[in-house]
């Protein structure tokens, strides 16, 4: 992974039916995002959509063009459901082939009389994709362009992702200060306002908390820039001790 002094964003794109049904809860946008920005990428965008050709397709599309980066979860399992891969080859016009390298690593992996159509079809990939190792269960992901295809198991998809990282160019990671205070959103709005808008450079985020039967508030302030981070921070300590309250950091 190379360092860029631009901002590197990406977009990750949860597929699934049984995510948007409550039936499965997400885990792997949380993991994504943390991952992605310690390397200095930062996800300005995830979307959860359905198991639909057409849907994924689109979304691929208009994605990959707004993001440097594009990752996806789920869909590419054995099942009739699992069509992200076919969905791929839609999105960037290319064929659908059976892979020799991944159906070498199904073999691999499966006795014969194991390796029936169903599993066989996790070896059909877009043509021109480069493929993701999966060092656990050896169906590959793949990478077409900026497009990366992960599976929706949070332990599978976790370890395959190990194996991109240093396909990604990374920026200057986004630090975060939090500080809290025993106060409303009320009684600090405006002041916080005028402090977002003196530091362009923060993204500053209020989030009321109810702890011990008090209310409270944790302001969060994101940046690439230490110095710009470090400014903003003190702006919201003077706010917090300007209301009459203590800012809390120690226990956040």
């Amino acid at each position: 992974m190379t360092v860029n002094a631009a901002p590197v964003t990406a977009a990750v794109i949860v597929i699934g039916n049984e995510v948007l049904s409550g039936r499965t809860a997400d885990a792997n946008l949380p993991y994504l995002a943390k991952v992605l920005n310690d390397i200095g990428v930062s996800v300005r965008e995830a979307r959860i959509i359905p198991d639909d050709e057409a849907v994924i397709a689109e979304t691929v599309n208009a994605c990959r063009v707004a993001f440097d980066y594009v990752l996806t979860t789920g869909g590419i399992g054995p099942t009739h459901d699992d069509i992200t891969a076919a969905s791929i080859a839609r999105a960037f016009s290319v064929p659908l082939e059976r892979n020799p390298e991944a159906m070498r690593a199904l073999e691999q992996h499966y006795r014969p009389e194991e390796l029936n159509p169903a599993r066989q079809k996790m070896a059909d990939i877009p043509a021109g994709a480069t493929l993701i190792d999966n060092p656990v269960s050896k169906a590959p992901g793949f990478q077409l362009d900026n497009v990366f295809v992960l599976p929706g198991v949070p332990v599978i998809m976790r370890a395959m992702f190990d194996g991109i990282r240093g396909r990604l160019r990374g920026g200057a990671p986004v630090l975060s200060r939090t500080i809290a205070a025993f106060t409303t959103e009320g009684a600090i709005a405006e002041g916080l306002g005028k402090i977002q808008a003196q530091n362009p450079d923060v993204d500053i985020g209020s989030y009321p908390f109810v702890r011990a039967g008090r209310f409270g508030v944790s302001l969060v302030a994101r940046s690439p820039d230490a110095a710009a981070l470090d400014r903003a921070a003190d702006e919201i300590r003077d706010l917090i001790h300007a209301i009459g309250e203590t800012p809390i950091e120690d226990e956040v």
